[in-house]
């Protein structure tokens, strides 16, 4: 995985103009944002590249999918009937229109 991604979004996190930014650059997207391939390149990418973080779609997917195998729930943890288990991370590409490819993951990972 790029190292880029990482370091990008711990910015995006601490950066509360950085956040303004390319939420500003999502609402002035021409298409739609459930293309989500598309608003990353057209938006989320080119800012990264601007601060000098570069990365891939490819990088992109790998780190979210690491993060989310990371913050799952455990097999064995006790779960409450009615109790939601919700991530509170908003990812880029999973959970908005891309489909959760564990094999493909594991592969990027190792790759």
């Amino acid at each position: 995985m790029n190292e880029n991604v990482e370091k990008f979004f711990a910015l995006y996190t601490r950066d509360e103009a950085l956040r303004r930014r390319v939420l500003d650059a999502e609402a002035m997207y021409p298409g739609s944002l459930e293309i989500r391939e598309a608003v990353v390149e057209d938006v989320l990418l080119p800012i990264a590249a601007e601060l000098g973080l570069p990365f891939t779609l490819k990088d992109l997917r790998a780190f979210e999918t690491r993060h989310k195998l990371e913050n799952a729930p455990k097999a064995d943890a006790p779960i409450q009937e009615g109790e939601a288990i919700e991530d509170p991370v908003d990812y880029w590409l999973l959970d908005k229109g891309w489909s959760y490819d564990y094999e493909g993951a594991v592969k990027d990972l190792e790759g």
